[in-house]
Order: C-alpha cells, then sequence, then structure tokens
C-alpha cells in the first residue's frame, strides 16, 4: 500500500508499477453487471416480495395448493419488472454525463472522464476544474498563479519533463495539502494554495496550465462526497411492519383454521370418507390440518395483495408526472423545468420537518448592488413623488442617466437623481465620498478594450463600491504598486499609494494612505460602524447620530452597511509613522501586534464622511419562501462555507432571523469544553427545566442502551436562532458533544452553520436524522452540497451556475429555491394524502374481502373452499377495484394548490404523520373485520331457508357468493365515494364503469352461452338472473351495505360534535377557504420587506487577510495598460489634464 504517490515525468517505466486512477466519475448505483442482483436484493427488502415468492413455492406443492402457480408468479414477475425499471430510469438520470466536458491535454482534445494522474492540461476561463490540479502557470501574474521557487522562475512545461512530485495520499481535507516538487535537483515546498480542486470554476483567467494530482474518486470533493444510499420513505419503512403484523395475523387466523379443520375431521370429516374422501397421502386428522394450514395461507394471501406494490408505484410515478409537468415550477429564463428524478419518494415530500439549506446559488445570486447611502447626513437612494411621498421601485421607474460618462458600467442601476446632480454640481462631501471609495480597496482593474473596465475584486462588496464610485465619475482605471489612477469627473489623476492597513477579523476595517496629485496627504478608511464610531474625531458627533438613523434605516430593509471616514495627516508625524511602520513590518517576532498598534495609533480623530448600503440580492421569493415555510412549522437550517459575518447577514435579509428573536446565540469556541459550555448555557437560557433530573429526556439518556435513541421535541420559552461556525461545529460533533448539540439546535427556529466542509455538512444531517424522529431535506446547488443532498432523505438540487453536480445526486431538481415552497406545500402535500388514502382504503378493502373466507370456513368444515367464484377473485383488485382506487389516489385534493400555499399549516399533519399510521392501520382492519361480517352473516342470514317468489329455493352456495361479492364491491365503491374529497369526471367514470364492468362481466360469465362453450371454467350458470331478480336479494344488499358505512358516517358526524384539536384547526382553515373563494382575495402587491433590525456591516465578508501586502508587493500587477494613464476615453476628454506627482 503506497502512502505517497511518485509522479516523474522522465521515467514512463515507473507508471506501470503504480496503479493510477483514472477521471471517471460512478455516480450511479448500478452498473450492467450488478444491476439484476442489486435490484432484486434491494426489491426483496421489501418484506411482501419475499412473502409472495414464499407463497410461490408453496403452490408448486399440488396437495397444499388450490390455485394455479402462474397465479402469483405472473404478477410478481410483472411487479419486479416494473419496479426494476423504474429503478433503472431513476439510476440513468443521476449518472453523470461524462462526455459534455473537454479539456486539453498537450495538442489533443480529449475527454474528462479519460484524464489520468499525471496528465498536463489546459483550462480556459469559466471551464469547470472536474480533477484535483497542481497549477504550473497561467494568464495571470506571478504569485497568484505560477508556482514560484526560490529563485523566482516560473515552472515551464519542459522543466517538467524532468521533475517529480510527492504528495499525501487522497484525503477529505479541502484546506490543506502538503507535497513537494522536486526541479533540478531541488526541492519545493507544495500548499493548498497552488492546488485548483475539482468542483472550482476558473474565473477572470484566459488559460492555465496544471498536473492532475488527484482523479475521479481520489478528488478531495468526491472523498468528501457520500455513497450513494438506497432511500426508502417512512411510509415503505411502516408498511415493512405493517406487513409483518398482517404476516402475524395471517398465521393466527391460517392456525385457527387449521386446528379447526383437525377437530372437524376428528370429529366428522373421518365418518364421511365415503361422501368426502381425503386427499391421496392423508391419513389423519392432524395431518389433514396441517396441509390445511398451508392453504389458507394461499387462499387468505389477498390480506396483502400483490397488486398493492403495482398500484403504489403507479400512483409514485403519476405524481412524479406532476413535478414534471407544472409550469408553475418552470424557469423561463434558463428554460428550466422542475423535475422529479426519482419516483419513490414524493409522499416523503409531504413530511418534510427539517431543511438544510446552502447559500451561495441556493439562497442568493451572489450579486451585490450599490442601493443606498449617506452622505453629509442626508440619505440616498429613495425615490420620491410630486407630493414627497416616497414610492416604491420597480422596473418602470426611471433610471438615472450616466450617458455623461463614457466609462460608467451600463449594467449598475440607480434611481435617486439627486446624488447625480448633487456630483455634477461639485459638492464637496459627494466627491470626498466617491473619492474614497475608488482610492480605498483591493481592486484590480483590467482594461483590454479601450474604456471597457473590468474590475476583479476578491469580494464582490468591494466591487461593487468601486462600481458605484465609476458610474457616479470617479473612474479607478489601473494601479501599479505605488500608485493608484483615478479619473475624477473626466480628469485623470494618479493618486501616490504610501501604505495600505490591511483588513483583518479583528480590526473590520482597512485603510489606505494616498498623497493626491496636489500634494495632500489622506488616510482613507471604510469599516463596520460599530468599529469606526469609536475612531470618529469628537466634532462628527451631530453627524454621527443622523447617518445613524440611516444606518437603521439600511439595516432594516437588509441591506449590507458600513461606514467610510477620512483623515489629513502631518507631514512630519507621517514621516515617523512610516519608519516605524517599516520597522514593524520586518520584525521578526510579534509582527502582526506591533502592525496592529500602528494601525491603531494613525486610525483615530477620523471625519466622518458617510456611509454605503449595499444589497446582496437574494434568489427572487426567497424571504417569502422562507417565511411560508417556518408557518409550516419546518425548520431551516443554513449551512455554508462562507464567514460567519457573510451568514448571518443574508440569515436577517431572508427573513431566517430577526430582531424579534429572544436571542441569537453564537457558538465560537475553540477547546472542545468551550463549546460545550456554550451549548449549555444556551439550553439553559432557552430550557432551564432541561438540566433537571425529572426531565424526559435526562431519564431517557440515563438508561444505558446500544440502540440509538429518539429525542423528543422539547420546546423553548421564546424563539432562539444559532450560528455555530466550522471550527466549533468540529468539536460539536464529537462523540460526547453531540447530544448537547442536536438538543440545543433543535429548540432553535434557525441554526446558522458557517465555515463548514462538504463533509461536515453531512454530518449535520446524519445528526439530525439519528436522534430525531423527522423528514429531512437538503438543498444545494454545488459539488460541495452533494454529501449532504445524498445524506438527506430528501435530495434537491437546484440547477444553477455552479454546474450540475448536485443535480445529478438529487431526487428532485429545479431552477430557483422559490418551487421549494410550492414542491413541498402542494405537491408534496397532496402526494402524502393521497397515498395515505390509498392505503387506508386498500387494507380496509382486502380485509373486507379476504375475512369473508375465514368466516366461511366455520360452515364448511374448515376445507379450505373458497367463498367467492374465482373469476371474481382474479378480477378483484385487477379490474373491480383497481381504477376507482387510482382515479383517487391521483386526483384527490383537500383544497386545491392556491390553498395550499395561502395555508401552510395544512402541512403540519403530514409532519405529525397522523394521516396514515399504526393507529390508523389497526383501525381500518378493525373495520374491515367488522364490515367482513356484515358480508358474510348479512347474505348468508337473508339466504338461510329462503324462497323465491316461484316457490322454488335459492338457498345454495353459487346465490350466496354471488350476494356477497356483489354487496362487498358496492361497500367498497361507497367507501372510496365517502373518501373522495375532490371530484372529477374521472373519479365518476372509474366508480359506476368499475360497478357497470362487474354487472356486465358477471352476467356475461354465468350466461347459458359461457357455461356451455367453457363448461369447467364458468360452473355458476345462471346464478345472476336467478338471484339478482329476487327483491329480497338486493335488500339484503343495501342492508349490508348500510351496515358496513354505518360505522363510517357515525365517526364523521362524531368528528362534527366533538372535534379534536387537529380537526378544530383544520376546519378553521377550511372555513376561512370557503369565505375567501366567495370574494378572492386581490394578489398581495410586492413590496420590499421593512423590519426594526439592528445594524450588520457588511464589509469585507470575502476578504482574506494579506491581500494589501500583495498589492504593494507588485507580484500580482499585470502589465500597465496603455490606456489607463491617458484621459482620451475619459469623459470630457477636452477637459482631461494628466497630472503627475
Amino acid at each position: 500500500m503506497w502512502c505517497y504517490k511518485h509522479y516523474s515525468w522522465g521515467h514512463p517505466i515507473f507508471f506501470a508499477f503504480l496503479s493510477l486512477q483514472s477521471n471517471s466519475i460512478k455516480t450511479s448505483k448500478y452498473n450492467f453487471f450488478t444491476f439484476l442482483p442489486l435490484n432484486l436484493f434491494e426489491q426483496f427488502q421489501r418484506i411482501a416480495n419475499a412473502y409472495f415468492l414464499f407463497l410461490l413455492i408453496l403452490q408448486l406443492i399440488p396437495q397444499i395448493s388450490s390455485l394455479s402457480w402462474f397465479t402469483t408468479v405472473v404478477p410478481l414477475v410483472l411487479v419486479l419488472a416494473v419496479s426494476g425499471a423504474k429503478d433503472a430510469i431513476d439510476d440513468f438520470q443521476t449518472t453523470e454525463n461524462k462526455h459534455s466536458q473537454w479539456h486539453i491535454v498537450g495538442e489533443l482534445d480529449e475527454k474528462w472522464m479519460n484524464v489520468q494522474v499525471g496528465d498536463i492540461i489546459k483550462l480556459e476561463n469559466n471551464n469547470f476544474v472536474t480533477a484535483d490540479l497542481l497549477l504550473l502557470s497561467s494568464s495571470e501574474p506571478h504569485s497568484l498563479t505560477y508556482i514560484e521557487t526560490a529563485k523566482s522562475c516560473v515552472v515551464t512545461l519542459d522543466a517538467m519533463k524532468t521533475s517529480e512530485v510527492k504528495c499525501e495520499a487522497p484525503n477529505n481535507k479541502l484546506d490543506k495539502f502538503t507535497g513537494t516538487l522536486t526541479l533540478r535537483g531541488e526541492k519545493y515546498a507544495l500548499d493548498s494554495e497552488k492546488m485548483l480542486l475539482r468542483g472550482c470554476t476558473i474565473r477572470n483567467t484566459e488559460w492555465c496550465f496544471g498536473l492532475v494530482i488527484y482523479a475521479g474518486p481520489d478528488t478531495k470533493l468526491m472523498q468528501n462526497s457520500g455513497k450513494t444510499t438506497f432511500k426508502r420513505t417512512s411510509i415503505d419503512r411502516l408498511m415493512n411492519v405493517l406487513v409483518l403484523v398482517i404476516f402475524a395475523f395471517l398465521a393466527l387466523m391460517c392456525l385457527i383454521l387449521a386446528i379447526g379443520n383437525g377437530i372437524w375431521e376428528y370429529d366428522k370429516g373421518y365418518y364421511f370418507q365415503v361422501y368426502l374422501p381425503w386427499a391421496e397421502g392423508v391419513s389423519s386428522a392432524p395431518y389433514s390440518g396441517f396441509l390445511m394450514f398451508w392453504s389458507y395461507v394461499i387462499i387468505l394471501n389477498t390480506v396483502v395483495p400483490i397488486s398493492l406494490y403495482v398500484s403504489v408505484e403507479i400512483i409514485r410515478l403519476g405524481n412524479s408526472f406532476y413535478i414534471d409537468w407544472d409550469r408553475k415550477m418552470y424557469y423561463p429564463v434558463n428554460d428550466t423545468p422542475a423535475q422529479a428524478r426519482t419516483t419513490t419518494l414524493n409522499e416523503e415530500l409531504g413530511q418534510i420537518k427539517y431543511i438544510f439549506s446552502d447559500k451561495t446559488g441556493t439562497l442568493t445570486q451572489n450579486i451585490m448592488c450599490f442601493n443606498k447611502c449617506s452622505i453629509n447626513g442626508k440619505s440616498y437612494g429613495d425615490v420620491y413623488d410630486l407630493a414627497g411621498q416616497r414610492i416604491e421601485i420597480n422596473e418602470k421607474t426611471e433610471k438615472v442617466d450616466f450617458s455623461y460618462n463614457q466609462l460608467a458600467d451600463p449594467k449598475f442601476a440607480f434611481y435617486d437623481h439627486s446624488l447625480v446632480e448633487a456630483v455634477k454640481l461639485g459638492d464637496v462631501p459627494t466627491h470626498r465620498f466617491f473619492r474614497l471609495l475608488s482610492l480605498c480597496h483591493t481592486v484590480m482593474p483590467e482594461e483590454k478594450k479601450e474604456g471597457n473596465l473590468v474590475y476583479q475584486a476578491q469580494s464582490p462588496d468591494e466591487g461593487a463600491l468601486v462600481t458605484a464610485a465609476r458610474n457616479f465619475g470617479f473612474v479607478f482605471r489601473a494601479r501599479t504598486p505605488e500608485t493608484i489612477t483615478v479619473v475624477e469627473m473626466g480628469e485623470t489623476k494618479i493618486y501616490k499609494l504610501l501604505a495600505i492597513l490591511d483588513f483583518n477579523n479583528v480590526r473590520k476595517r482597512m485603510s489606505v494612505i494616498v498623497r493626491s496629485p496636489e500634494g495632500d496627504l489622506t488616510l482613507y478608511c471604510k469599516g463596520a460602524d460599530t468599529i469606526l464610531f469609536e475612531l470618529l474625531h469628537s466634532s462628527c458627533d451631530s453627524l454621527k447620530e443622523e447617518t445613524t438613523e440611516h444606518l437603521n434605516e439600511f439595516a432594516g430593509e437588509g441591506l449590507r452597511t458600513l461606514v467610510v471616514a477620512y483623515k489629513n495627516l502631518d507631514e512630519e508625524y507621517f514621516e515617523d509613522w512610516i519608519k516605524r511602520h517599516h520597522v514593524a513590518s520586518t520584525a521578526l517576532e510579534g509582527r502582526e501586534d506591533k502592525l496592529s498598534e500602528l494601525y491603531e495609533e494613525i486610525e483615530k480623530d477620523l471625519m466622518l464622511l458617510g456611509a454605503t448600503a449595499i444589497e446582496d440580492k437574494l434568489q427572487d421569493g426567497v424571504p417569502q419562501t422562507i417565511e411560508t415555510l417556518a408557518k409550516a412549522s419546518i425548520k431551516i437550517w443554513v449551512l455554508t462555507g462562507d464567514k460567519q459575518e457573510t451568514a448571518v447577514n443574508i440569515g436577517y435579509s431572508c427573513n431566517l432571523l430577526n430582531d424579534d428573536m429572544a436571542d441569537v446565540f453564537i457558538i465560537e469556541g475553540s477547546t472542545s469544553d468551550d463549546v460545550l459550555n456554550e451549548l449549555r448555557n444556551a439550553r439553559e437560557k432557552m430550557k432551564p427545566d432541561s438540566f433537571l433530573d425529572s426531565d424526559e429526556v435526562n431519564i431517557q439518556f440515563e438508561k444505558s442502551s446500544k440502540k440509538a435513541k429518539l429525542l423528543p421535541d422539547e420546546q423553548a420559552n421564546g424563539v432562539y436562532g444559532l450560528v455555530i461556525n466550522g471550527h466549533s461545529l468540529a468539536y460539536a460533533l464529537e462523540g460526547n458533544l453531540e447530544l448537547e448539540l442536536v438538543r440545543t439546535a433543535c429548540m432553535c427556529k434557525v441554526v446558522i452553520c458557517c465555515r463548514v466542509t462538504p463533509l461536515q455538512k453531512a454530518q449535520v444531517v446524519e445528526l439530525v436524522k439519528k436522534y430525531k424522529k423527522a423528514v429531512t431535506l437538503a438543498i444545494g446547488d454545488g459539488a460541495n452540497d452533494v454529501s449532504m443532498i445524498k445524506t438527506a432523505h430528501i435530495g434537491v438540487g437546484i440547477s444553477g451556475q455552479e454546474g450540475m453536480q448536485a443535480v445529478l445526486s438529487s431526487d428532485f431538481s429545479f431552477a430557483q429555491f422559490r418551487y421549494l415552497q410550492r414542491l413541498l406545500l402542494v405537491h408534496g402535500r397532496w402526494s402524502y394524502i393521497r397515498m395515505s388514502k390509498f392505503l387506508k382504503y386498500f387494507f380496509y378493502k382486502n380485509f373486507a374481502f379476504t375475512l369473508v373466507h375465514f368466516w366461511y370456513g366455520f360452515f364448511s368444515g374448515f376445507s379450505a373452499q373458497t367463498v367467492y367464484d374465482e373469476w371474481f377473485i382474479t378480477l378483484y383488485n385487477l379490474v373491480y377495484t383497481s381504477l376507482p382506487v387510482l382515479g383517487m389516489s391521483l386526483f384527490d385534493q383537500d383544497v386545491d394548490d392556491r390553498w395550499s400555499m395561502l395555508c401552510p399549516q395544512l402541512y403540519v399533519p403530514g409532519q405529525q404523520n397522523l394521516y396514515f399510521n399504526k393507529i390508523v392501520f389497526v383501525k381500518c382492519m378493525l373495520h374491515g373485520i367488522y364490515s367482513s361480517l356484515i358480508l358474510f352473516f348479512i347474505p348468508y342470514g337473508a339466504m338461510y331457508n329462503t324462497m323465491r317468489s316461484d316457490g322454488k329455493a335459492i338457498a345454495d352456495y353459487q346465490s350466496f357468493a354471488l350476494m356477497a361479492q356483489t354487496s362487498l364491491l358496492i361497500v367498497v365503491s361507497v367507501q372510496i365515494g365517502l373518501d373522495t374529497a375532490y371530484w372529477t369526471v374521472v373519479n365518476q367514470f372509474f366508480i359506476w364503469g368499475s360497478l357497470s364492468v362487474y354487472f356486465a362481466i358477471t352476467f356475461t360469465m354465468y350466461s347459458d352461452g359461457m357455461y356451455l362453450i367453457f363448461t369447467a371454467s364458468f360452473p355458476f350458470v345462471g346464478t345472476a338472473r336467478n338471484t339478482l331478480s329476487q327483491p329480497s336479494a338486493w335488500l339484503a344488499i343495501f342492508l349490508s351495505v348500510t351496515l358496513c358505512v354505518l360505522p363510517v358516517v357515525g365517526y364523521r358526524l362524531k368528528a362534527q360534535l366533538k372535534p379534536t384539536e387537529t380537526d378544530k384547526v383544520r376546519r378553521y382553515i377550511l372555513l376561512k377557504i370557503k369565505e375567501a373563494k366567495k370574494r378572492p382575495p386581490p394578489p398581495s402587491p410586492k413590496r420590499r420587506l421593512r423590519r426594526t433590525s439592528t445594524r450588520r456591516s457588511g464589509y469585507a465578508f470575502s476578504h482574506q487577510h494579506g491581500f494589501g501586502a500583495l498589492i504593494m508587493s507588485g507580484r500580482n500587477m499585470r502589465p500597465k495598460s496603455p490606456f489607463a494613464t491617458t484621459g482620451t476615453f475619459s469623459p470630457n476628454s477636452d477637459k482631461n489634464k494628466h497630472k503627475g506627482l
């Protein structure tokens, strides 16, 4: 076993001894050879399928079989074939398309799947990286992309032919990589900064070359992805339990009948062998009873009919088509419909309790827009009418015309014309405000064409601010390590960059010190308001109050805010400071602390300029969707790799977090004990009683048991949120802390996990699955979401800008997060209700049908004789009752889709599994037993010693069987009518059509002609016309039907008079719906969500410490643009005056 991989391009024979992993990725469960055994193994995990296989074996034994073997083998093979075909289609859809991605190896175009470790490949801008690459060179300058050696030379492709790479074995640590490069006899260290990982996308880079280090399953992304598992719904698992219960009940009935047969044969049958001879090989009454046990197993097997599973698959398939066909979940922008990628999990969508969501690309578009600002105490960004009333901004609102600025970004939109007027009038604070935005940043410009500026920002926040300054006339044009070129209102100015005071998580601000062309020395600073307000000069107190009011307004609209300020520096003081700065920056010990002290020293007595407000654009409808799902008692957890500040800010923007919450706990402990204390403190505040010995959970977990225990739902004393970072989460997921984490987190309404790895996402989902009896759903759009999508009960992929990896691993997919509420509240809820109704009805009708055989056994010497005609037994589930129940299961709905969305509280019964559970099953079972008693004894009593109107007797077996089966079919038809809430033409046709088909087939099969043609097959000659022509027979049928449905009517009447709490809530909602239907409410106007909110700085969320030093070093600089130092393409070029230093 190799611990290290050696890649040597000078020794090709070396590869012959090393098994190199190809880049082929297997996202499917099956292949050509494993499909049949694996799929059969999965299908026979359904106990019912194994039971029917057992029945087939019994039917091959002549002594006990009263039915032909093909009556079981044909349906069983059909069920297995249909289910197998469906599973194959589902699995094929999840198979990654390996032929769509291409790359270049040397001069050859090659498919990604054929890439191997050791290949050198070329990638271009916007290409996906589908293997872990060691970056060799690129179109970008120096250290940002090249591998630098100690001698600062670039690694060339020719040099790689005589070089060797050693690296660590494949692992799932995304942020770590250890290796060495041996080049020309010297070794150089390799780390994660020199790697391009699978799942990334090349941006702002024309081309790059990379060496494949890990491929296929060895890549770090795939190491973080879980295995594809066989997902089954909670109803499937419940049905397995119920089938076992039914088997036990079946065995009990067969045992009773077998004992009865033994007693009857011993007491009566032994003496009547002349008339009723024993079967060949039967020599005693006990042996007869033994054989009769298995005969009754065959006869009573319809209590779990094989058609149940065929019908379930058809229902799921139909409800999957509804998702595929739903135009309200179609996204026309990129022509993406919703897709049910699996057809086995539909009803699970109606039982979701926890949603685990990615942030970027799922909740947000990752697009920042300059929205509002406050300058010198005046707020800009809102639009007012002539009466001074603020109006809502929409598509028809007039935009500011930036045509006067030839370098303006045409995509930038702003609506407040007063800000442009202030700029044009030369307002000094306004000019100084935008000058700061154009100078104080770490953005890199790119101008490949004259006047066509492209900004490359390490955070979208900075890009938005610099773009805003650009459009308002302060165009950041170019930079060098020593200068910044800005076109100010058409005039090109070059500022000398003297220092960048870099950002870090403690400072929460950054500053630049520049010298203007006029020689003025100025410090410009921007950062979090909570930090900068402490650094302001006392003369800014009144302005600070006004700005604070504006900040509160901005934050109330969910905008990301920051404050900007400046300071004019004294020349002598700065000369002394810069010398001390140089000494501190070259110190070998305590460098960071010394620099921080110097930064604190100079960033004092700042003069406030104003504040900015940036909108992190959410996907359309995200806040409303989250609000609606919360009303449905669904808890949403956000699992993101972003920084804590980013995630929290988005939490407020999309209504996950709000200031009405009692508290938002921040878990950021750096040790296991710190995390434990923080979690316990949070739980103590939410529920102090949870630490008492009498607490239910504490008592439950004090009992030692190897089996994982489920946590009951615990209610907090208020509404809380919880935020935990990835470092603390790593400790919390350890064995001794995971229980504390899940108890505390599940009491919160919202949980946000920041800086988490893909593997941690899956671990969090698995933790909730382990301790909570709840159905989970994971939703994401990127490759880093694949592991949690696979782990959750339901995985949803968003087909966004991060490729198709999430979609390929998902169970359902669509283009926008807002479609999730329709998927759950409409399709999921309907599917769950329909499946529940189907199962209740199906079990009822088959208990009522089958148990008549049981009662008949007591009157037939326990001889395993069937009550009904064999043709009726064959057609009962196949023809007579199949279509009505399918009609109900495919079309039924208690309320339409609009009211399902407007009343999300209707979703709660599905979470609590109220519509179908063990108690409901027992009720169906008892109802079926009761109905079977009625269906046997009423016809029996009506036929006993009965005479026809012409004096002839009709008390025969065939007439009794016909009356019983007719009563049964009418009873189950009436029952499905009572269960149907939404009548359609299809329902009517199926119910009345099935009854008509029954009578048509009955009169045909019992006719003289059929008897003459097929004498042995149709022995019930003339029974239909003789029996059904008698009024007494119809009276008995009417009485049977009435007595069978009487308990249902009585139970529903009781529910009306004494409703449960659930019934009250549902009745109240339905009443409101009925009232509203009489006067449909107007569509709610689109409005911006406003709420009272604390300020949340949006500054530098994506920043990385050290970027300022990189700029000052010049190692990331491109060759200077020929357009950057001229005013030729500046606004008002005739006024352009090039000013040097």
